[in-house]
């Protein structure tokens, strides 16, 4: 076998293997990269609610935490509660939290949720133990064969002597340029 077969060979059969993973990545890296517009890995939910609530910090304990629960819609399981500020009470629910303001009865319920496919997804982006560190790091050795090989697939003027080298030099230009400005 030559070395022009072994390197298709090798290109070909490391980008199969690696394909979905290749997917994968750059599904939860644009996911990711506009965590500043969206929240990527949770649904959050806001619905207000009012209620005739007669409690201050003196008098609430978990018995009336739980009576007050009662009257919030959706029947939230209860774990506990605080008051964080003045008359702001905050009772943490399965999934979430109740704000009410003890004064006026104006309430609040805000459901945390996983967001589908998208909460996995970033869960393997952020490394999640040892074992998936090692295999990251085999993925990344991977992808970096298949460029090496895929920059000797072509020959002639679209190969990597010509204009192969320019597009390959612009890839490295790019976000030299970005350090750079930014």
């Amino acid at each position: 076998m030559n070395i022009a077969r072994f390197n298709r060979v090798t290109h070909r059969d490391i980008g199969y293997l690696i394909a979905g993973l290749t997917i994968i990545y750059a599904i939860s890296g644009i996911a990711l990269n506009h965590k500043h517009d969206w929240n990527p890995n949770y649904i959050i939910e806001n619905s207000g609610f009012k209620t005739d609530v007669n409690i201050t910090r003196e008098t609430l304990n978990k018995e009336k935490a739980l009576e007050i629960l009662k009257n919030v819609p959706g029947n939230p399981d209860y774990k506990t509660w605080y008051f964080p500020s003045g008359n702001i009470l905050t009772i943490f629910i399965e999934g979430g939290s109740v704000r009410i303001n003890t004064k006026t009865g104006a309430g609040t319920i805000e459901r945390i949720t996983k967001r589908p496919l998208f909460y996995q997804l970033n869960f393997l982006h952020y490394n999640p133990g040892r074992w998936w560190k090692y295999f990251s790091d085999i993925f990344c050795i991977c992808l970096i064969l298949v460029t090496v090989t895929g920059l000797f697939l072509v020959k002639g003027k679209n190969g990597i002597t010509r204009r192969g080298a320019i597009l390959t030099g612009i890839g490295i230009i790019l976000p030299l340029l970005f350090l750079f400005i930014y």
